[in-house]
């Protein structure tokens, strides 16, 4: 595995999600940040400073697309992934508004961790 310098948040309420991708992420080479909600999510991307943001829409607390647009209202703007099990444009819609246009989004039951790894390394220009 070779470093490749770039720091990931992951933030996911659910382990069977959570600990896949940390380490599918790890495996990547990427330093790895891990929050179960919203507001865990909130704090870790203000102290941590990741290079980009794999975000679960809805989790207890704070769901995703309100951690994204409080970072945007304090001036931190993260490429962000959301992961979402939902089909619901309304939800993607809202999400992307949130945090245009450093945002995609992913429904999580349709692609692989390797694929999830490989669109956060595009964003990042890595790929």
């Amino acid at each position: 595995m070779q470093k490749i310098n770039k720091k990931v948040l992951i933030v996911d309420d659910e382990d069977s999600v959570l600990v896949p991708l940390k380490d599918a992420f790890s495996e990547a080479g990427f330093d790895v940040v891990l929050a179960k909600d919203g507001q865990e999510g909130l704090d870790a991307a203000k102290k941590e400073k990741p290079n980009i943001m794999i975000v679960d829409i809805k989790m207890p607390k704070m769901d995703g697309i309100e951690m994204t647009k409080k970072l945007k209202e304090a001036g931190i703007s993260i490429p962000t992934i959301f992961l979402t099990a939902l089909k619901d444009t309304t939800h993607i819609a809202d999400a992307m508004e949130a945090y245009r246009p450093d945002s995609d989004y992913i429904i999580k039951t349709e692609i692989s961790l390797d694929e999830i790894v490989r669109r956060a390394k595009a964003k990042l220009g890595l790929e």
